[in-house]
């Protein structure tokens, strides 16, 4: 949607028409840098505040922004006069490297990343930060780990990184050059979410079963911890296993990605049967967040939130039973069921719901609500979002790219990353490096148990 400005100094994006409705949650990360030159003003606070500062409002004003609410409308709204700047805190901490990178590597949030709200907007809670920053010093000045968090609504992975990628060139040049007018970024961020009215087909209708509508008692946009405690296991997927895993892909026809979500919600759904035999006939659920930027025609530094996920679903003793090359043959259905017609079809779903729920609000009335399926408790579930092809590593602030990036532990039922490793790239001709599998399960699950997923522990 095309950004408007109804007075000379204040500007609206209506988020309302954006899948991402539904994500009305905070994403955190975890940055660590390493001082191996042993640097005397290594990552300076005042250079950090201020490039993010120059960054926000300069390039990216809905960042300094806040949400509005009118009628059914959600805008974020920001000002030229008005600067909402993004919260940052900072603190020094009296420990080595290795206990510091310890507490990186255990995903120590409580520690390492900024204190947020509740992403869900509403008339009571709009004064919702965009993105917030912590930098978090040691007095050995060995390492500073800088935690971010974002909120989901504005931006997604891939324009989450693309901000931090710019945001490290100005603080790059700031730190170079000194304060100038204009800055050379190396990724042109942009606004707005298009319209998709252009897409849509009267003449198919869809089974969106990658929402639900629930008892509005039980609705939870947010997820909500089981009762087991939930631990998280990381796999390490080598050069060797992932070429391995492409001939397979190539064998049935899917990409490298579909064979692993594969490989790893058929492994879920064995160690689950086999903890649980009385389970056969249950749902096993497996859902993963897509970017359909290229069906929608956004380019990649578009700084929206198009992300939707998309659902496929069989019984526990089904999803175990198939061979892997079957498994792999579901996920690349659900996934290619992503095309305008879906999307345009997805859309209108959400919106209906929004203003049903709306008017139910009104009426005061409210029985039920639309959410993501992947929160319902379910017996197997793999609920997949993959980084591997976003910038992470490149963030440079002048002083070398990140020894570390960490996403934070998410301590519910079924919820799996697929990351990169410090040397790894997407790109054609790279050298070949590791990816991490960060895959949260009860504690009770013996992972093990499946040999598809006792190859990639360690």
């Amino acid at each position: 949607m095309t950004a408007s400005a109804p007075e000379s100094n204040e500007t609206r994006h209506s988020i309302t028409n954006n899948v991402s409705y539904l994500y009305q949650v905070y994403c955190s990360y975890i940055i660590l840098f390493r001082n191996t030159e042993k640097k005397q003003d290594f990552l300076p606070l005042d250079l950090l505040q201020k490039s993010l500062r120059v960054l926000v409002r300069k390039y990216y004003q809905p960042v300094a922004g806040w949400f509005d609410i009118n009628g059914d409308e959600i805008d974020v709204v920001y000002s030229t006069e008005k600067f909402n700047d993004p919260p940052f805190s900072s603190q020094t901490l009296s420990m080595d490297y290795s206990t510091l990178t310890q507490h990186v590597h255990e995903s120590n949030t409580e520690l390492l990343v900024p204190k947020f709200p509740s992403g869900i907007i509403t008339k009571e809670n709009t004064d919702i930060p965009m993105f917030l920053a912590k930098a978090t010093y040691v007095d050995d000045g060995s390492a500073v780990v800088l935690g971010v968090t974002y909120h989901h609504s504005l931006m997604d992975g891939s324009a989450l990184w693309m901000f931090m990628s710019n945001w490290a060139s100005v603080s790059r040049q700031l730190s170079v050059q000194g304060d100038q007018v204009d800055f050379d970024l190396p990724f042109p961020p942009t606004f707005g979410f298009p319209s998709i009215d252009h897409m849509r087909d009267a003449s198919q209708s869809f089974d969106h079963i990658e929402y639900a509508i629930v008892d509005a008692k039980d609705c939870a946009r947010e997820f909500q911890p089981g009762a087991e405690p939930i631990v998280e296991t990381i796999f390490t997927i080598s050069v060797e296993q992932q070429l391995e895993i492409r001939g397979m892909a190539r064998d049935h026809g899917v990409s490298f990605t579909e064979m692993l979500c594969a490989i790893f919600w058929k492994g879920i759904s064995e160690v689950k049967l086999r903890a649980k035999p009385d389970i056969g006939q249950a749902k096993s659920l497996f859902t993963c967040a897509v970017n359909p930027r290229g069906k929608l025609d956004l380019s990649n530094t578009l700084c929206a939130s198009p992300v939707i996920n998309m659902a496929a679903w069989e019984t526990v003793a089904a999803v175990s039973e198939y061979d892997v090359g079957c498994v792999a043959q579901l996920v690349n259905q659900s996934l290619n069921k992503c095309m305008g017609a879906y999307l345009a079809s997805s859309f209108e779903f959400i919106l209906a719901q929004r203003k049903r729920e709306l008017e139910d609000e009104r009426n005061r009335t409210v029985d039920k609500k639309s959410m993501l399926v992947y929160v319902l408790p379910m017996e197997a579930k793999c609920t997949v979002s993959s980084s591997r092809t976003f910038p992470i590593y490149e963030t440079d602030f002048g002083f070398g790219r990140p020894e570390y990036v960490r996403p934070p532990f998410l301590p519910f039922d079924g919820c799996l990353r697929i990351w990169p490793t410090p040397r790894y790239s997407c790109k054609p001709g790279a050298d070949g490096a590791p990816l991490e599998i960060y895959l949260s399960q009860p504690e009770s699950l013996d992972l093990a148990s499946s040999p598809l997923l006792r190859q990639f522990m360690h």
